[in-house]
């Protein structure tokens, strides 16, 4: 069977190893000077391919249509997936903090010229050309025709184009206008594990700050909490960014606040003593200078006038309700969401081709014969942790068949 597949990301360059081991004859069309571009880049550049948790845990950390992936990841998990980089592709992996897998050598690009080596391997022919549109007779998809006019022809198509996140990547909406021409529905694309702006400024204040082991919570405008972890956030000009406010986006539909527990390991009543007792050894200073042990320096003022109360007012004469009002600030720094951060920022894209219209065993189209989808273009998405190239992996290797 002759397999075009569209683009070179990591569902892209997956599906054509996987298709070839399938024996079939590989052609491969990316409009970058070079592969991989987005994969060379997660992670911060190390790639987090994948995460050796627990099928339950993969499946929770799929806030959009986890149940469509139950038969591609059954096909390939990730134990599938570390078999694959390591011992087909020679690159040693390793799992850190939250199961977390990167390359021993923490280089993205390892992975990529792995990757670039297996398809040269497998004699997959790569062309370095943008595609314009498909070739679709009768219901069926008979190939694509590039912009330069030149038309190729094949048995099926596997559209893996990736979303609208970091275009510079070569990631702009373009199997979207593929899935379109096909009769598809499209869920609006928008940006996902992404940085958020908020209404407050006094985020600038605490600009460059990291926060570790705090408890991030997002709540609707009628108070119901959409999501809420322990982990690492920080401070930006714009508002906030970090691990848990990427995952808190994924949750955000309309109007939304934010919480942040700066001491979620003490509950009301041991923190409150843990306040009097740093009070009390700096009783002649200013409350501002009295909790440095409580509170990284630049978030002081903050919360001391969030509280309501006086920097220079002496510590040891705040009163039980003041005392109250700045244990209340910590156990909820409260933020307000102006919106998110423009989509070329977003790890990943939430919305793509509605998955009621794709056979979730094959990846095939059920409005278009001989069309196929793999990657981050489905309207699936997930966490960060290394989930989102799991479902490229698992969605390619079923698009391969």
């Amino acid at each position: 069977m002759d397999v075009i597949i569209i683009g070179a990301g990591a569902a892209g360059m997956a599906a054509s190893i996987f298709a070839a081991g399938n024996g079939h004859k590989v052609t491969v069309f990316e409009r970058n000077d070079r592969s991989g571009r987005k994969l060379s880049i997660t992670g911060k550049g190390r790639c987090n391919l994948c995460n050796n948790c627990t099928k339950e845990e993969f499946f929770l950390n799929i806030p959009v249509n986890p149940r469509f992936m139950y038969s591609s990841y059954n096909s390939f998990d990730k134990d599938d997936t570390m078999r694959f980089f390591e011992e087909e592709c020679g690159v040693p992996l390793k799992t850190e903090r939250g199961s977390r897998v990167f390359p021993v050598s923490d280089k993205a690009a390892d992975i990529v010229s792995a990757l670039e080596r297996k398809m040269r391997e497998a004699n997959v022919r790569v062309i370095r050309e943008r595609v314009k549109e498909l070739i679709i007779e009768d219901g069926c998809v008979k190939g694509v025709k590039i912009h330069g006019g030149s038309q190729y022809f094949a048995d099926k198509v596997i559209v893996a184009t990736g979303g609208m996140s970091y275009p510079k990547t070569g990631s702009t909406g373009d199997g979207y206008k593929f899935a379109v021409q096909a009769g598809h529905t499209i869920i609006g694309p928008k940006p996902s594990l992404v940085p958020l702006e908020t209404k407050e400024s006094w985020v600038k204040e605490a600009m460059g700050l990291s926060l570790r082991n705090v408890r991030l919570t997002l709540f609707d405008t009628k108070g119901k909490t959409l999501y809420s972890e322990q982990g690492e956030m920080l401070f930006t000009h714009f508002g906030v960014s970090g691990p848990l406010v990427l995952s808190a986006s994924a949750h955000i539909k309309g109007e939304c606040r934010l919480s942040i527990d700066l001491k979620p390991a003490l509950d009301e009543k041991t923190l409150d003593n843990r306040i009097l007792r740093d009070l009390g050894e700096f009783s002649n200073r200013e409350l501002g200078n009295s909790l440095s042990k409580l509170l990284p320096k630049s978030l002081i003022p903050v919360v001391i006038r969030l509280a309501g109360l006086d920097g220079e007012m002496k510590s040891n004469s705040i009163t039980r309700e003041q005392r109250r009002a700045l244990l209340s600030v910590i156990k909820g720094l409260p933020l307000n969401i102006k919106g998110f951060r423009p989509i070329d920022e977003a790890i990943i894209t939430s919305g793509g081709v509605s998955v009621r219209e794709i056979d979730p065993k094959t990846m095939e189209s059920k409005l278009c014969r001989g069309l196929f989808f793999a990657g981050e273009v489905i309207d699936v998405n997930a966490y960060t942790g290394g989930f989102n190239l799991q479902i490229a992996f698992s969605t390619a290797h079923a698009a391969a068949v």
